[in-house]
């Protein structure tokens, strides 16, 4: 009796009950595993996004207190410069305020671009939630592609 074969009554076919059997069993546990990947995936998208926000405050809080400064101020710091070269350099006032204007607006271009690019490299961080994002893309194409397929006799 001990090498004969069991016999289930209850017609599941030796499967503990509740189990799911074949491709139902296979789909429902590659639908958990897909489930747990978008999960991660967005951990890792909220954890850069933390990260990128940290990093992104002090260029911020620059830009605004550059843009602020510069709007506060500029009117009263151009005519004053004006005044100042049109009296050192006898010339008329209005030519010297078109040169004050000209140089106050070179600086604050260069302000502007060192503060863009610092900003820009803030949210660099994203690129392992990309990197990871393809990494799980190209797992799930695998397993859609492969998966139901037999191995062949002569590979392994």
């Amino acid at each position: 009796m001990a090498n004969q074969a069991a016999v289930s009554i209850d017609g599941s076919g030796g499967q503990p009950q509740g189990q799911p059997e074949g491709v139902v069993g296979n789909i429902a546990e590659f639908g958990n595993d897909v489930a747990t990947l978008v999960e991660l995936q967005a951990k890792l998208a909220a954890l850069d996004f933390k990260e990128s926000a940290t990093r992104a405050i002090v260029p911020l809080v620059l830009v605004v207190v550059g843009v602020a400064l510069l709007l506060a101020s500029l009117p009263v710091a151009l005519l004053g410069a004006a005044w100042l070269v049109a009296s050192a350099l006898s010339i008329q006032e209005g030519w010297a305020a078109l040169l004050t204007a000209g140089v106050a607006a070179v600086v604050a271009a260069i302000l502007a671009w060192v503060a863009l690019t610092r900003l820009l490299v803030s949210f660099e961080s994203f690129r392992r939630t990309r990197e990871e994002l393809v990494r799980n893309i190209s797992w799930i194409r695998t397993v859609l592609v492969h998966s139901g397929r037999s191995i062949p006799k002569g590979r392994f």
